[in-house]
């Protein structure tokens, strides 16, 4: 048992209906789902049936139990927890325990696809869905697992299923870092797949992979490289330019003006993790000197806070981000 000082307080709550297979969801074998909550909040938590009796410092013991019966509630209808999914609604919940009513959770709007609804899940990345909506240019900058390439990929699927726009385009540039294109086997076709994988993944996740290879047969949805998009017009088009940072300037500005009458484009990457050669300056990192104030043009800058991985994800950008 740990030991409690002045600062710590309990508080017990009742949750409702009683239901003992949900309450076997919500606590999880062997309580694991509890543990995962008590090790990340640094509170305690017993129970006795639908009773729980929480213990720890005031805004752990809030947040543990508003979490308690935000999952509680949602075992009406999710059969299984996953350690992910228990782990960003306590992030959700954490990152609004100082608003001046702790037992309203924020409002998002959900993005809906077909096989989803999806949610931001901080308030950054709440601003960024609606600056897409609202920009025909939108940058989201910042590291990696904040959710800059899922939720455009979210609202490009979304502005096809409304009928907004007519296809979907998703751009990488063909970088990775100590490759060379030369060294893969295959056409160029073939040589290209790999570094659009993360984009394949997003989609498939989704929709399913059989609705998203009939949309690719059918080019309502395009993934190419960066280098396919010179002489082209794209118009009623959701254009998105992941990994933007390993654009050239050249490059950048090529992808910038293949933007059409009735398109979007958003444009995402991560500054601190470029690929180029040595003394090739980042196109990502060159428009952010230069295009701020262009109207029609806007900027979401993320940071590690909004990082929707798992927890130690963000310890360790902050750890590298020091470092600079």
């Amino acid at each position: 048992m740990k030991s409690k000082n002045a600062t710590s307080s309990a508080r017990a709550i009742q949750l409702s209906p009683e239901d003992n297979a949900r309450l076997s969801t919500l606590c999880g074998q062997f309580n694991d789902h509890l543990h995962l909550i008590e090790r990340q909040l640094g509170v305690e938590i017993a129970n006795r049936g639908h009773d729980f009796h929480v213990i720890g410092i005031p805004g752990s013991v809030e947040i543990a139990c508003r979490t308690l019966e935000k999952l509680y509630a949602e075992t009406a209808t999710i059969k299984d927890f996953s350690a992910q999914h228990i782990l960003l609604v306590l992030k959700s919940l954490s990152a609004h325990s100082a608003l001046p009513h702790p037992t309203e959770e924020p409002s998002y709007l959900a993005i809906q696809v077909e096989r989803a609804s999806i949610k931001a899940r901080t308030p950054n990345q709440q601003h960024y869905v609606n600056a897409i909506g609202q920009y025909d240019i939108n940058f989201g900058i910042g590291p990696s697992g904040t959710g800059k390439t899922y939720l455009a990929v979210a609202c490009a699927l979304n502005a096809l299923e409304r009928e907004t726009v007519s296809r979907i385009v998703l751009v990488r540039p063909a970088v990775e870092a100590g490759e060379s294109l030369g060294f893969l086997p295959g056409d160029l076709t073939q040589k290209i797949d790999p570094y659009l994988r993360p984009l394949y993944d997003a989609l498939y996740e989704m929709l399913g992979v059989t609705k998203i290879n009939q949309l690719l047969s059918k080019g309502i949805i395009e993934i190419a490289s960066l280098a396919y998009m010179r002489g082209r017009t794209l118009n009623d088009s959701f254009i998105i330019l992941d990994e933007g940072q390993n654009a050239t300037k050249e490059q950048m500005k090529m992808f910038l003006t293949r933007i059409g009458f009735g398109s979007r484009a958003v444009i995402t990457g991560d500054i601190t993790q470029t690929d180029l050669p040595k003394k090739t300056e980042s196109g990502l990192r060159h428009a952010i000197a230069i295009l701020q104030n262009i109207e029609g043009i806007h900027f979401t800058f993320f940071k590690p806070n909004d990082i929707v991985r798992h927890p130690i994800v963000q310890r360790i950008i902050e750890a590298y981000e020091e470092q600079h």
